[in-house]
């Protein structure tokens, strides 16, 4: 197991991030059912997330504290994973899927009128800070080609005209 380096927690730290307790004993229980604490790295982040709605530069350190591993660990499987947000993103975040087998049934015509719907591109949030658009590169729902995902719920296959019902869902 390697060890924090004590100047990048200790630089991080300074910044005052507090682990919520209750994320700290979500966190703690999530380490208990894996041999190695990098295991719980992923659930950490999510947990963090859940909270805050990002993974904020400072809870890095925090996080890499509770699982006793470096900080360098934490931020390389932060920055790897899409659906770890490491910027303030909308209250619903919509995920259109580039798949191949979204691209052959309507990705394109898909994108573009939710470009021209909400008025963004990738990785942009409406001015309300109601959605943020990013792509992602599968959602695992290639029979329900082209999806898409809000928050946690997948859709597929999704019209251009299916969209203004299916946004109304999400204020």
């Amino acid at each position: 197991m390697m060890a924090n380096t004590p100047q990048t927690t200790d630089l991080i730290a300074s910044d005052g991030f507090e682990i919520h307790p209750a994320d700290e004993t979500a966190i703690l229980e999530e380490m208990a059912h894996y041999e190695r604490p990098q295991a719980a790295c992923i659930e950490a982040l999510k947990i963090i997330q859940r909270r805050h709605g990002w993974v904020p530069d400072e809870a890095i350190a925090a996080i890499a504290r509770v699982l006793d591993i470096g900080a360098g660990e934490v931020e390389g499987v932060a920055t790897f994973y899409s659906l770890i947000f490491r910027q303030p993103v909308g209250r619903h975040v919509l995920l259109i899927c580039d798949s191949s087998a979204c691209f052959l049934t309507g990705f394109d015509e898909l994108k573009q009128a939710l470009v021209k719907q909400l008025g963004i591109d990738y990785g942009q949030t409406t001015d309300d800070g109601r959605f943020t658009l990013l792509p992602v590169c599968c959602l695992g729902a290639c029979d329900g080609a082209p999806a898409l995902m809000i928050d946690e719920d997948t859709y597929g296959p999704v019209s251009p005209g299916d969209l203004p019902g299916l946004l109304e869902g999400y204020p």
